[in-house]
């Protein structure tokens, strides 16, 4: 008898276990969701219209401009997709490219764009990095994290052909 009172206090500790961390898990995303960044981006989303896998790689370069009253350290930049990378140009430094987390190493960022400072993302889609299978359209996105927990998302379409 001692022994299932154990068994089923056991198990109501790893329910209630479980079930906080499910909690826990959906108030970060959330929170991480709802932190805008003073970081703005001109334009925030654009269409590479056709692009052909025969033609190679095409770029973008998207203005960054610090919106806010203090400076703002972006800490992480990275793609949504293998096929897309991206470069940070500030300062006449640039760092990158930087691509999608899990394929290679992401390297640590720590640059300050100051109070109405200008700086460019160059954005690289290269159309055949799928294959044949990847014909058609196509969303992809750049995200840049800041040391306030503010995250700038560009968003990009393209029309991927042979």
């Amino acid at each position: 008898m001692r022994q299932a009172i154990i068994y089923i206090a056991t198990i109501g500790v790893l329910l209630a276990a479980l079930v906080g961390l499910a909690q826990w898990g959906q108030r970060g995303t959330a929170s991480a969701a709802a932190s805008p960044s003073p970081l703005t981006a001109t334009p925030a989303a654009f269409d590479f219209g056709q692009v052909s896998m025969a033609a190679g790689v095409v770029r973008k370069q998207i203005t960054v401009s610090n919106s806010g009253s203090t400076p703002v350290k972006v800490t992480k930049l990275f793609t949504s997709c293998m096929c897309t990378t991206v470069q940070l140009q500030n300062n006449g430094r640039t760092m990158g490219p930087f691509g999608m987390p899990g394929h290679g190493v992401l390297p640590r960022i720590s640059e300050v764009i100051a109070p109405g400072q200008l700086a460019t993302l160059e954005v690289t889609f290269n159309p055949a990095a799928h294959g044949p299978a990847g014909v058609g359209r196509v969303s992809r996105e750049v995200i840049v994290e800041t040391d306030g927990g503010g995250t700038l998302t560009v968003a990009f379409t393209a029309q991927v052909t042979p």
